[in-house]
């Protein structure tokens, strides 16, 4: 396929009252996952203190995380399209738990790393679980809004976590605050299997084994259009980790505010992101057709927009200034996910969404792995202005490759 297909499926009649139920479950398990997952980053210190480990180090937990991801992504895909969402949904929080319970008490930095790796697996197979249930769930002309909502609980996980982890390790230790999170997120997804439901549609099991899965892996692999869009998504994904990652620093060091504002800058980013990724599903489903690309190329016009501008920002910038572009700043490239969960499953016929939302997860994540690194190197060696510059010309790249991919009005 060398254009991105658009689903001829006939929606199941399904009452779409009981498809935001659903949503709200998967939500929650989605809230729960991304606890336990971007937890690692506020309980951080307390980790480097406990093991006497060294920043670098510390670095490597998140790297963990999501090398766990990429590696899972394609076989979860595959998987919750042969079983449903609702088993795949139990053994993934299961298996989060179980990895973070484990990494809780690893005695060693190394058994530390390999069973956040595990936690990885779970923390990355939620997105084509909860995705595929949503294309199920959801008509196409409200999909995006879904999608988005869904997404929102990454972030909501996080905020959650640095509002509520962080105390409870503060107060308890980390290790004791870890373990409570795990079971805890183990519970949610047990009351996830007891009461989400598939769709008439997705109970229909698909036949095949291990075949089945490399001839699909195969076939997604010859889809031009469905590796631009993943690609482009490498560059869309540096530049979400980037900013949550380098924001802080940027304020602090470059235009000189005061920590404390610095740190309501990542707040307000991570806001204006979670009402982003519904805001620019609404936008898809009602103002464009359930336009996913076109959508995408909007928003990296205005990433393009505000890099170019934090790299000409003058240290003497007012603070409220400088807010109002951070606002727009994650509103656009902390709110894409939504869309590009949307454009990747409904790319393929909804008996494949998984595996191609596995597929696209899978090489979109190196841009997470890549991103804050490139973008640190380039600080130390040359200031931000340079490595605004470099992000500014990296969202150029995935405005071409999304401009070669044609889609029609659904």
């Amino acid at each position: 396929m060398d254009t991105m297909s658009t689903n001829t499926h006939v929606q199941a009649e399904e009452p779409l009252s009981r498809a935001w139920r659903m949503l709200g479950i998967l939500l929650g398990a989605q809230v729960a996952v991304a606890f336990l997952g971007r937890g690692l980053a506020p309980v951080g210190p307390l980790i480097e203190a406990d093991l006497s480990i060294t920043k670098a180090q510390v670095g490597m937990l998140p790297a963990a995380l999501f090398l766990g991801q990429s590696l899972f992504n394609l076989p979860a895909g595959f998987l919750v399209d042969r079983y449903g969402t609702r088993w795949m949904l139990l053994i993934l929080t299961l298996a989060a738990a179980a990895g973070f319970l484990l990494a809780a008490w690893a005695p060693y930095f190394g058994w530390l790393l390999f069973f956040v790796v595990v936690g990885g697996f779970a923390y990355g197979g939620m997105h084509p679980v909860t995705n595929r249930g949503i294309i199920y769930w959801f008509p196409h002309q409200s999909r995006g809004t879904a999608m988005g909502v869904k997404q929102t609980g990454i972030t909501a996980g996080s905020g959650l976590a640095a509002l509520i982890l962080l105390p409870a390790a503060m107060a308890w230790g980390w290790r004791e605050a870890l373990s409570v999170s795990a079971l805890a997120t183990g519970a949610v997804g047990w009351a996830a299997y007891v009461f989400y439901r598939d769709s008439r549609a997705a109970n229909r099991r698909r036949e095949g084994g291990y075949r089945s899965f490399f001839r699909g892996v195969r076939l997604l692999a010859s889809d031009r259009s469905l590796w631009k869009l993943s690609l482009s998504t490498v560059g869309l994904n540096m530049g979400n980790l980037v900013l949550s990652t380098y924001l802080v620093f940027f304020a602090h060091e470059h235009l000189g505010f005061s920590l404390y504002l610095s740190g309501l800058c990542l707040v307000i980013s991570e806001a204006a992101g979670s009402a982003g990724r519904i805001a620019w599903g609404w936008v898809s489903d009602r103002l464009w057709n359930g336009r996913r690309v076109a959508v995408l190329m909007i928003i990296t016009v205005f990433t393009l927009g505000c890099s170019l501008t934090a790299a000409l920002l003058p240290s003497e910038v007012p603070y409220v200034v400088f807010l109002l572009l951070v606002a727009v700043f994650g509103f656009c490239i902390c709110g894409f996910n939504g869309i590009w969960m949307n454009a990747a499953t409904e790319s393929v016929p909804r008996e494949q969404a998984g595996l191609a939302s596995g597929f696209s997860v899978t090489i979109g994540s190196w841009g997470v792995v890549l991103g804050p690194p490139l973008f640190g190197w380039i600080v130390d060696r040359g200031g931000y202005t340079p490595a605004w510059l470099v992000l500014a010309g990296i969202m150029a790249v995935v405005l071409l490759l999304l401009a070669g991919i044609r889609e029609e009005d659904k």
